[in-house]
């Protein structure tokens, strides 16, 4: 058969709220535009993220039931420590209550003003996190990474060329460790090759220096390597798994993705010394080391999370359900990061409204437009979240790309419901060329796409 279908049954339902275009308007004046102001009950299809919005199975409700909510030697986190390091080989799990919480404290452990931390490409709190301590974020994406029209089987990748330079150039003790995020969010939920990760960390520990993952998407970018790769065609995506994870000192998960969760995260180390740094940390903010801000039954849910999302017929279904989204809209026209990824589709918004330009965010244009016309939440990863400001003119300076991400959470939404999307996006086409910009009113020193005020020009 070549169907591929919903590898599950669906026993619980939540209601969608339907609503008018005045009523939606209403919702965005209210929300001075920024799609993150408005309430969840305002929304019909919620495409902003795929962090912690998924759907839990049957089993990973059992385990909750089973939580041990003690505070300190809770069952639950010696469940969830060895599934960890099953899953990684890594020796020491520290648990947090997300995965910014993982990235402040190891960063704030490591970092420091002058310090450089090279990656593929940093995504929005990793970043600002580095640059919180003082320390320069650099991205090292291959050739055609920032080009969404190439299609390649691994534009995730971290150019070999560019990080060479860079660790030439760069004094080693200016480099307290290096970073690859798997998938690569930035541009467009990109795998990274097998062979990218184990030339990396050669790179990094021919320095001495440190390597870790950003691995919150680990299970889609192991079934990548599996599909795309060769000699991982027949390979168990157990094993490719921890593959990956051997060729690294550590990792840093936001398991509210492919932990399959609504909350938590890890941080696993290998070195002893900084593994007692970060657990004072840890102490200090986050709570006691085998809970870590999360409740028992949460770390329950994710250890059952972990052992589930390693499952092919789950990770076929993902990408068939991106794929039959991504034909549709290539179809209509509307340019998208190629090829799809697994975890969300990315329109390419400089290009289909040419007449905006990036300091008019033609992404938020874009997202306001299908919040309006149909209850459709998406998000901007362009200039309103990766740009700067001028300082002589006040106005956004433009990001690399201006997309709109249409993230698919897990085992939430069925083919109608991209019907739908897709549909909404037929009658845009049809007057997209109407579209105007916006501008910032107000914003935020860091991380000004979660809570920035804007108004559309007339």
């Amino acid at each position: 058969m070549e169907t591929i279908i919903e590898p599950f049954r669906i026993r619980t339902v939540e209601r969608l709220q339907m609503s008018t275009e005045e009523e939606r308007m209403a919702a965005l004046e209210r929300a001075h535009f920024n799609l993150f102001s408005l309430h969840s009950k305002e929304v019909l299809i919620d495409l902003l993220t795929d962090s912690g919005t998924g759907a839990m199975s049957t089993k990973q409700w059992a385990a909750l039931m089973m939580g041990d909510e003690s505070y300190a030697g809770s069952e639950s986190f010696f469940d969830l420590e060895k599934t960890v390091r099953k899953l990684t080989g890594y020796k020491h799990v520290i648990p947090v209550h997300q995965g910014r919480a993982a990235e402040r404290i190891l960063f704030q452990t490591l970092c420091a003003e002058g310090k450089r931390i090279p990656n593929n490409t940093h995504f929005d709190t990793t970043r600002a996190n580095i640059e919180f301590t003082g320390a320069e974020a650099i991205d090292l994406p291959v050739d055609g990474a920032l080009d969404p029209s190439r299609e390649a089987p691994f534009k995730g990748n971290m150019d070999l060329d560019k990080l060479d330079r860079f660790l030439e150039e760069t004094p080693t003790e200016e480099v307290p460790f290096g970073l690859l995020t798997i998938t690569n969010n930035t541009t467009g939920g990109q795998p990274v090759s097998m062979e990218n990760i184990r030339e990396v960390a050669r790179r990094y520990h021919a320095k001495g220096i440190p390597f870790f993952l950003d691995a919150a998407r680990f299970a889609e970018n192991a079934f990548f390597i599996k599909k795309r790769e060769p000699g991982y065609k027949d390979r168990p995506l157990d094993e490719i798994a921890l593959e990956m994870f051997s060729y690294a000192d550590g990792c840093l998960i936001s398991a509210k993705k492919d932990g399959l969760v609504n909350i938590g995260g890890l941080l696993v180390l290998n070195d002893d010394a900084l593994a007692a740094q970060a657990k004072n940390l840890l102490i200090l903010t986050e709570g006691f080391p085998t809970y870590g801000g999360l409740a028992g039954r949460d770390m329950a849910a994710l250890a059952q999370g972990l052992r589930e999302v390693l499952d092919v017929d789950y990770l076929e279904y993902r990408l068939a359900s991106a794929q039959y989204l991504g034909r549709a809209l290539t179809f209509l026209g509307v340019p998208i990061v190629k090829p799809c990824g697994i975890h969300a589709i990315y329109v390419d918004a400089r290009a289909w409204l040419p007449q905006i330009p990036p300091k008019e965010l033609p992404g938020q244009s874009l997202c306001c437009e299908l919040y309006l016309r149909g209850g459709i939440r998406a998000v901007e990863i362009g200039t309103l979240m990766f740009g700067g400001t001028d300082p002589q003119t006040g106005e956004p300076t433009p990001a690399d790309l201006d997309l709109v991400r249409l993230t698919l959470p897990r085992r939430v939404y069925t083919q109608s419901h991209f019907d739908w999307v897709i549909e909404v996006f037929s009658g845009i086409a049809r007057n997209r060329e109407k579209l105007k910009g916006y501008r910032i009113l107000e914003e935020a020193p860091f991380l000004r796409a979660f809570t920035a005020k804007l108004a559309p020009i007339p």
